[in-house]
């Protein structure tokens, strides 16, 4: 009866304690049996009306009328090509994942893996009432995906954010979702880290790391501190086994924010950006800038016009911290800026002749100077069968090449072209035609239109130029 009480009189102090009150608060290890005892369950029964269940579905063209098509045994002796002449026959795939509902009137936020290239998706309350959901903005480059149902008018039970970067190592979490299919459930844990980079997981690598067990089926659930607030979208697991070892990763709540920020205005996401490139600050680097600690960002290019120019960056400068927030590496630090809002301004912390400076980050969007011109090129040239565009800041944020501000990229490589047999790959930044230097896609068709005997074509491929010669 005591256990029942102090739980319940728990729930009653998180559901009306101001969120400042709350976050002011002492924290402190139990020093009692009884602490120890406390149930989490006014928490759970608070947010789990807003964690739904996800179900999508795509159709799946396929070549063969047996199955024996797709046996490694047969393949062995008749060639990968075996049963590619067969009848193109159907299948549906599925996919099974988790979502929140971040909104009243139906908003909801998963990951885009769960929902990626999907003709069909259907959400499941947790009342078990089902909804067909429309994708209203799907970000592959955080793994964020953010659905919209119609409940009728009727208003929806929803998870308010928390600010996460408030949260502290050893911060009580729990997860909920609907791991391998068996319906809603919840664990709990620890904040095992709060800023874990160099995952590989997506592009903007920064995530919540907790031992909270979090297993396949379990990705867009949802990561809750103990005020019943979301702190993240759980979107990925460190397994060898293919189940939970206290290894889960969670999208921090700050970058949900921006994605549903995009949604909101009907799908356009639009990020901050720094202008600028940077490299780690590592021991040995350290040493030579004066620093005690490795651990920074040293500014390798700036964007003339850009941001980090009109703040007064320089290249050689060592970020330290943005908004009062260390910044360790790159990772963090692209992240930092990403979800900051547009049109402000951030405090970005520097480290300059062994100084520490303080300037006004603006944050704006990344420009698209030159605007976009994509073209496929056609002829008697090596560069037939390629799709090209001129690069800009803001192409280069879209493709993820930091610092590729510039110059003509080629997005796509038609199968069977002659681009395509010369080995031409999207992202090579084609740099001259016949040794004369291409700036733009008007420039590299210009160079193209005379016919010739010879060609050299030059062009970048992750830093290095290469040529390529062609004959006709």
């Amino acid at each position: 009866m005591g256990c029942r009480l102090l739980a319940v009189c728990l729930g009653a102090l998180l559901a009306f304690a101001p969120p400042a009150a709350a976050a002011d608060q002492t924290k402190t290890v139990p020093d009692s049996r009884l602490q120890v005892e406390l149930s989490f369950a006014p928490v759970v029964k608070r947010v789990a009306p807003a964690v739904v269940n996800i179900f999508s579905k795509r159709v799946v063209r396929q070549r063969g009328a047996s199955p024996f098509f797709d046996d490694p045994f047969f393949k062995r002796f008749f060639g990968k090509n075996f049963g590619m002449f067969g009848v193109p026959r159907e299948r549906i795939q599925s996919s099974l994942g988790s979502g929140v509902i971040v909104s009243e009137d139906g908003l909801i936020v998963t990951n885009y893996h769960v929902i990626k290239d999907s003709d069909e998706i259907t959400v499941v309350l947790a009342d078990r009432r089902e909804f067909p959901a429309e994708l209203v903005l799907g970000d592959e480059r955080t793994d964020l995906a953010v659905l919209r149902i119609d409940p009728g008018g009727k208003k929806l039970p929803h998870v308010a954010f928390r600010d996460s970067d408030e949260v502290e190592v050893g911060d009580l979490v729990l997860a909920i979702g609907n791991p391998f299919g068996v319906g809603q459930t919840v664990t709990s844990g620890i904040v095992s880290a709060t800023a874990r980079t160099q995952t590989g997981i997506s592009d903007f690598s920064f995530f919540i790391q907790t031992d909270a067990a979090i297993n396949p089926g379990n990705s867009g659930g949802a990561l809750v501190t103990l005020d019943g607030k979301l702190l993240g979208i759980n979107t990925a697991i460190y397994s060898r086994s293919g189940g939970s070892v206290g290894i889960g990763f969670a999208i921090p709540s700050n970058m949900v924010k921006t994605v549903v920020a995009g949604a909101l205005r009907g799908g356009d996401l639009v990020r901050a950006w720094s202008g600028l490139v940077g490299q780690p600050l590592t021991q040995d680097l350290a040493e030579g800038f004066g620093l005690e600690t490795p651990g920074g960002v040293i500014v390798a290019k700036v964007y003339p016009g850009g941001p980090a120019d009109r703040a007064g960056v320089r290249a050689g400068d060592v970020i330290l911290g943005l908004d009062g927030q260390r910044v360790a590496d790159v990772e963090s630090f692209r992240y930092r800026v990403a979800t900051r809002d547009l049109g402000g301004t951030a405090e970005l912390e520097i480290w300059r002749n062994r100084t520490i400076k303080t300037l006004d980050l603006p944050l704006g969007p990344a420009p698209e100077i030159p605007p976009r011109a994509r073209m496929r090129l056609t002829g008697q040239h090596p560069l037939d069968g390629a799709v090209v565009d001129n690069l800009s800041p803001a192409l280069a944020e879209e493709l993820d090449l930091p610092g590729a501000w510039e110059g003509v990229i080629i997005i796509k490589v038609v199968r069977g072209s002659v681009a395509h047999r010369l080995r031409f790959q999207p992202g090579d930044i084609i740099v001259a035609v016949n040794r004369k230097a291409v700036a733009e896609v008007t420039a590299v068709a210009e160079a193209l239109e005379r016919a010739r005997a010879q060609w050299r074509i030059s062009f970048s491929r992750k830093g290095k130029v290469r040529h390529v010669e062609f004959s006709l």
